[in-house]
């Protein structure tokens, strides 16, 4: 149920990060420059406040746990000196999880190709080549490491796949060059940020530590964006800032608690639930139509990915969820 929860979680956070970015850019209430700026800036400094309470916590619980231990009238056996010293272990490993440079590459470029693809491209047009892309990284990756899948898993994961182009096809169009490029590089960083996050220890620290060493990329953004500066209104700053905030950096650190539990087939596979998510939020909250062919491909797109995740493997139980 766990990595359910978690992974539920994320996939909601990506459709509404989708929504928030669609808002902000396509009714250009701020530039693709600029957006990305803040949006890295308002994660880092949100996850920041957040890992230093938590960093705090977990100190006072280790300063507790010792000074329990230590008391003369306190009988510790063998078995609770053990539980102190793995405490302590895992603790240290937490406290050494800072992320890595390649992720939060990853991150930048991610972040940046989608803002300046999603003023390029349509809707429908983006998301095509976004997936296609995060489908290909993903997927491919996992069967370059032997995630072997079984044939009802290929059969549904290609109907997953149809029924995201029936949901998506009548608003794409023929996309420009270098629109196409950029969200398809959006794409495959997106799956590499991913992959990482099955390696990470404390999925709240590699996230923070990865917008952190984003910030790198300040300058170059503030250089680029530096003459729309005065374009920027009040309701693209705010949905820039959310979506760093929360539905970037909280929503990435679920993604990478769910990661290490999920194979990369899987967690390619269920993102194919995320347009869905965000065409249902688009009706919510944005007073979109409501048609028969979202219904028919929401039901086609769920169908498959539960029969995915539920599926068994050749030779062991996908992990239950």
């Amino acid at each position: 149920m766990k990595v359910a929860l978690y992974t539920i979680l994320a996939l909601i956070a990506f459709a509404a990060n989708s929504l928030l970015c669609r808002m902000a850019l396509t009714k250009e209430y701020i530039d693709p420059w600029n957006f990305t700026l803040i949006r890295l800036l308002g994660g880092a400094v949100c996850l920041s406040i957040i890992m230093l309470l938590h960093t705090h916590q977990l100190q006072r619980q280790r300063t507790t746990a010792r000074t329990l231990h230590n008391k003369p009238n306190n009988h510790a056996n063998a078995g609770s000196k053990v539980t102190t010293l793995l405490n302590d272990t895992v603790t240290d490993n937490v406290f050494k999880d800072k992320g890595s440079w390649l992720s939060s590459l990853s991150l930048i470029i991610y972040a940046l190709c989608f803002s300046l693809a999603y003023v390029e491209l349509d809707t429908g047009t983006g998301a095509l080549i976004l997936f296609a892309a995060v489908q290909f990284t993903m997927i491919g990756w996992g069967i370059y490491k032997k995630e072997q899948l079984s044939l009802i898993q290929w059969l549904s994961s290609l109907v997953a796949f149809a029924g995201f182009i029936y949901l998506m096809l009548p608003s794409a169009a023929v996309p420009s060059l270098f629109g196409a490029v950029i969200m398809m590089i959006s794409g495959i960083a997106w799956g590499i940020y991913s992959i990482r996050g099955k390696v990470c220890v404390s999925p709240l620290r590699a996230t923070g530590f990865n917008f952190i060493r984003s910030l790198v990329a300040i300058p170059l953004l503030l250089l680029a964006g530096f003459h729309y500066l005065s374009e920027i209104s009040i309701e693209g700053l705010l949905l820039a800032s959310v979506s760093g905030a929360i539905t970037s950096g909280i929503g990435y650190s679920l993604w990478y608690v769910a990661m290490p539990l999920l194979k990369s087939t899987q967690a390619a596979v269920v993102q194919f639930c995320v347009p869905v998510l965000a065409a249902a939020m688009g009706v919510i909250f944005l007073s979109e139509q409501l048609t028969l062919r979202f219904i028919l491909a929401a039901a086609i797109i769920l169908s498959a990915v539960s029969v995915f995740i539920f599926s068994k493997e050749r030779r062991k139980a996908v992990i239950d969820l």
